[in-house]
């Protein structure tokens, strides 16, 4: 997916693994990482391009917000959650784990 240094620290990435259409927005929160979906379920726009606030990501188009950790819409006008990806570390490596 990634290298670790590639992620800034309180920060967002996007990554484009060829298995994943739209990409995925790759989080690095209190040295924990996360993925999820980058296109936000609501409008036609990467979420990695948005305000990242802790563990919450909001949308740089309408300003709806989404947990990272769980994907939950926490802010209208998103109301469908985002896919989330687990997250391996090896070395320096992240991998997502994608159905």
């Amino acid at each position: 997916m990634c290298r670790k240094a590639d992620v800034p620290s309180e920060s967002v990435i996007q990554v484009c693994p060829k298995e994943v259409e739209d990409g995925l927005a790759v989080y690095h929160v209190e040295g924990k990482f996360y993925a999820t979906e980058d296109l936000c379920t609501h409008g036609m726009v990467a979420l990695s391009g948005g305000d990242l606030q802790g563990t919450t990501i909001f949308c740089p188009l309408h300003g709806g917000a989404f947990d990272i950790c769980t994907g939950d819409a926490l802010e209208k006008p998103c109301t469908v959650p985002l896919k989330t990806y687990r997250v391996i570390e090896e070395g320096d490596a992240l991998f997502g784990l994608i159905d």
